[in-house]
C-alpha cells in the first residue's frame, strides 16, 4: 500500500510541475512538425499523436504538419520509379508529384482518424486548400529539382477557422505556384512558414536526434537551451553540419519572424512532446530569442 501510494504521489507531482506550463500557454498555437522515424514506428505514432491530442485537450491549439518520404519513396519503389535527392530534396517529376501528393493525403486522413479515436474533431487540409501555401519551384544550388516548391506566402485564413471551429488542423505540405501547378514542399519550410504565419508561440520539430549538440561527437554535450546568438555562433564555427544545418536554419527564421520558442526533439522516444513541454528540463534542444530568460542553466 505503501509503495501504490508513493507512485500516486509522483503522478501528482508530475502534474503540478506541469501547471505552470499549462497555464502559460493556454489557448497558445503550437505547431508541430512530424515526420521521419516517428511515422513508421506505429506505437511511437500512436505516443505522438497521444501527445498532441493532450495538448489540445488542456488548452493549446496544437496545428500538425506532417511529412511522409518514406511512404512516398516506399509507393515510388511499386510504381517502377527512382528516388533521387539533392541536397536533401526529392527530385520531383510529374509521376512523382502525383505520388507525392496520393500519399501525403493518406497519411494526414489516418492521423486524422487517430486523433478522432481519441475524441478530438480534427480535419486534415491539404496546402492546396484555400490557396494556403503559395509557392514558386525551388532550385537546389542552382540545379533544376523539378515540381519542388519554396514558399512564397501563407494565407491562414483556413487554419485559423479550423482553430476557431475547434479542430485540430492536420496539414500535408503540397502547395500551387500562381499559374496553379501543384509542388512538393519541404515539410520542415511548410511548419515554418505556417507558424510564422499564424504567430504560433511554439514550433516543435520531431526529428531523428535528440537535439543539438556543443560536439556532435559526444552524447553527453546535448544542449537543453539556445538563444539565437548561440545557435548562429555554433553554425558560423563549423560545429553544425549535414540534416541539422537546414533545421537550426528554419529555427531561426522562425525565431526571428516572430515564434517564442521553437524545439528540437527525438520524435523517436514515447511522449517526448509531453516530456519537452510540461517538465522543466525537458528533454531536447529548445531555441529562444536573446532576450528571453532561460528556463535552465548547468547550475539548476
Amino acid at each position: 500500500m505503501e509503495n501504490e501510494m508513493l507512485e500516486w504521489q509522483n503522478k501528482a507531482q508530475v502534474l503540478i510541475e506541469a501547471l505552470p506550463y499549462i497555464q502559460r500557454f493556454n489557448r497558445k498555437i503550437i505547431v508541430v512538425k512530424y515526420g521521419g522515424s516517428a511515422m513508421s514506428d506505429e506505437n511511437i505514432k500512436k505516443s505522438v499523436i497521444q501527445d498532441v491530442t493532450l495538448l489540445k485537450l488542456v488548452g493549446f491549439k496544437p496545428i500538425i504538419v506532417h511529412g511522409g518520404g518514406k511512404e512516398i519513396s516506399k509507393w515510388i519503389e511499386k510504381a517502377g520509379l527512382e528516388t533521387n535527392f539533392v541536397n536533401g530534396l526529392r527530385v520531383t517529376d510529374e509521376p512523382t508529384m502525383e505520388i507525392a501528393e496520393m500519399v501525403l493525403g493518406k497519411v494526414g486522413k489516418s492521423l486524422v482518424k487517430m486523433v478522432q479515436e481519441l475524441g478530438v474533431r480534427a480535419i486534415g487540409i491539404s496546402g492546396k486548400d484555400g490557396g494556403m501555401l503559395k509557392c514558386k519551384k525551388k532550385y537546389a544550388g542552382g540545379q533544376d529539382i523539378g515540381l519542388v516548391g519554396e514558399i512564397t506566402d501563407v494565407d491562414a485564413k483556413l487554419i485559423y477557422d479550423a482553430l476557431e471551429n475547434d479542430f485540430l488542423p492536420i496539414i500535408s505540405p503540397i502547395g500551387m505556384d500562381e499559374d496553379f501547378n501543384t509542388y512538393n514542399i519541404n515539410a520542415d519550410d511548410a511548419a515554418c512558414a505556417i507558424a510564422r504565419a499564424v504567430n504560433a508561440d511554439k514550433l516543435v520539430f520531431l526529428t531523428d536526434i535528440a537535439g543539438v549538440y556543443k560536439d556532435p561527437k559526444n552524447p553527453d554535450t546535448l544542449i537543453s537551451e539556445l538563444t539565437v546568438s548561440e545557435a548562429n555562433e555554433l553554425i558560423n564555427n563549423g560545429n553544425i553540419g549535414g540534416g541539422m544545418l537546414p533545421k537550426l536554419g528554419n529555427c531561426i527564421d522562425a525565431i526571428e519572424n516572430g515564434v517564442n520558442r521553437v524545439h528540437i526533439l527525438d520524435g523517436r522516444i514515447l511522449h517526448c512532446l509531453l516530456l519537452e513541454i510540461f517538465t522543466n528540463k525537458g528533454i531536447g534542444t529548445a531555441i529562444l530569442q536573446d532576450c528571453e530568460p532561460k528556463y535552465y542553466t548547468e547550475k539548476n
